[in-house]
C-alpha cells in the first residue's frame, strides 16, 4: 500500500465500491442455476447494472468539472451497496433489474469524482495511480469470493449482506475527503492551462470500448464456460472469475511501473496485442490449461486500466471529470450493452461460438492505437525514465 495516505484511503474505498461491478457477474451462475434464468435473462442483468451507468458518469463528470463534490463519494459507495444486496430479495425479475440499475447508478456516481482526487492525490505519478486502481481491481477480485461465500450457503435471499462492504467504503471514502485537503483544487488551477486534444481523446475512447465489450463478456461467460469445458462445478467457474479479477491485481500496478519507464501509449498497445493471443487461448484452448489464458488474459486487459485514466485526462486537460466519466464510464459501460447479444447469440448457437468475437475486438483496439502520441502532460504526469543504450563499438 501507498505511503500517501489520500492514495491509500481511495485505493481501499475503490475496492469496496468495485466489489458491486463484479458482484453482478459474480451473480450470474446464482441467477440462472436459483431461478432458472436463460443467458440471455441473466445477461441483462448486467445490462441493467451498465445501462444507466453508461449515460450517467459522464453527466456526473461534467458536473464534477464544474463543482468540487465530495460528498459524493460515500453516498455514492452506499448507492451502489445498496442496490446489489437488495437483488437478491424477492423472485421479481424486474424488480431484479431495478436493484441492479439503482447500483450501476451508485457506481457511476462514484468514478469521476473519485478518479479526480486519486489524479490530484498522485501529484501526476502513473505508479500512485496504479495504486488506485488496484483498489478497484482487488475488488472485483473479491467479488466471487464475497458472492460465493454468502448466496452458495443461503441462497439470494441473503443478499442484504452483502451491503456490508459499501458501509466500509463510505467510512474510508469520508476519511480520504478529510485526508485530501485542498488537492482537488490545484487540480483544477493546472489542468484548465491545457488545450483539449478531441481527436486523440476520440480514438482512445473507440479503443476501450474494445476492451470494455471483451472483458464484460469475459466476466458474464467465463464461469459457466469454464465449468462446461473443464466439467467442474460452481468452484471451477467461480476460481475463473476470481483469477480473472485477481490477475488484474498485479496487471494494474505493473502498468503503472511499466508506464513511468517505457510510456503509456506504447504499454497499452503491447497490452491490448497480448489480449487478442489471450482471449483466444481462454477461447479455444481445451482443459484446465485454460485457466493460464484467463491469467494472461486478466493481464492484458487490466495492464492498461489506470494508463486509460490518466491519457483520457490528458487528451482533455481541461475536462478530467468529463475524460473519467467517459473513460471510466461510457466506454466501459458498453460493455454492458453488448452482453445481451452474446447471451441471445449463445442460446441460438453455444457459448463457446457466442464468445468467439471477442477475439477480435482487441485487435480492432489496437488497429485504433495506431499513430496515437503520448499527451502533453497537462496535470504533471512523471517523466518517462528509458534505459540507456549501450554505446556502439
Amino acid at each position: 500500500m501507498p505511503r500517501n495516505r489520500p492514495i491509500a484511503l481511495l485505493s481501499l474505498g475503490h475496492a469496496c465500491v468495485d466489489v458491486y461491478q463484479g458482484a453482478v457477474a459474480a451473480l450470474v451462475p446464482f441467477f440462472v442455476s436459483e431461478r432458472a434464468y436463460s443467458y440471455a435473462a441473466a445477461s441483462g442483468v448486467v445490462l441493467a447494472a451498465t445501462l444507466l451507468s453508461s449515460v450517467v458518469q459522464p453527466l456526473f463528470g461534467v458536473l464534477t468539472d464544474r463543482w468540487p463534490l465530495p460528498w459524493l463519494l460515500p453516498v455514492s459507495a452506499l448507492t451502489g451497496g445498496a442496490g446489489v444486496a437488495l437483488c437478491g430479495v424477492g423472485d421479481s425479475y424486474a424488480l431484479t433489474l431495478v436493484a441492479v440499475a439503482v447500483s450501476g447508478i451508485g457506481v457511476a456516481a462514484y468514478h469521476p469524482e473519485a478518479a479526480r482526487a486519486a489524479r490530484a492525490a498522485a501529484g501526476g505519478s502513473n505508479t500512485a495511480m496504479g495504486w488506485f486502481s488496484l483498489g478497484g481491481n482487488l475488488g472485483f477480485a473479491a467479488a466471487p469470493l464475497l458472492v460465493a461465500a454468502v448466496i452458495a450457503t443461503s441462497g439470494l435471499s441473503a443478499s442484504p449482506l452483502l451491503v456490508v462492504p459499501a458501509v466500509a467504503g463510505a467510512a474510508l471514502c469520508a476519511a480520504a475527503v478529510r485526508s485530501s485537503g485542498g488537492r482537488g483544487a490545484v487540480l483544477r488551477t493546472s489542468a484548465a492551462t491545457g488545450s483539449d486534444d478531441w481527436a486523440s481523446f476520440l480514438r482512445l475512447s473507440g479503443a476501450i470500448v474494445c476492451r470494455s465489450i471483451v472483458f464484460v463478456g469475459l466476466s458474464a461467460f467465463v464461469s459457466l464456460y469454464v465449468r462446461e469445458r473443464t466439467g467442474g462445478g460452481e468452484a471451477a467457474g467461480t476460481a475463473a472469475l476470481f483469477v480473472l479479477y485477481g490477475g488484474g491485481a498485479l496487471g494494474t500496478v505493473a502498468g503503472g511501473r511499466l508506464a513511468d519507464r517505457f510510456g503509456r501509449v506504447a504499454v497499452v498497445r503491447r497490452s491490448y496485442a497480448l489480449t487478442v493471443l489471450a482471449v483466444a487461448g481462454v477461447i479455444l484452448v481445451p482443459g484446465p490449461v485454460v485457466y493460464l489464458f484467463v491469467v494472461l488474459a486478466s493481464a492484458g486487459l487490466y495492464v492498461p486500466f489506470a494508463l486509460h485514466i490518466t491519457l483520457g485526462q490528458d487528451f482533455l486537460p481541461r475536462r478530467p471529470g468529463t475524460a473519467s466519466g467517459v473513460t471510466l464510464g461510457l466506454t466501459v459501460s458498453v460493455g454492458g450493452l453488448a452482453t445481451p447479444v452474446l447471451g441471445a447469440l449463445a442460446d441460438a448457437t453455444s457459448l463457446r461460438t457466442a464468445l468467439v468475437p471477442l477475439i477480435v475486438l482487441p485487435a480492432l483496439g489496437r488497429l485504433l492505437l495506431c499513430g496515437l502520441r503520448e499527451p502533453a502532460a497537462a496535470v504533471g504526469s512523471a517523466p518517462v525514465r528509458r534505459r540507456p543504450r549501450a554505446a556502439s563499438t
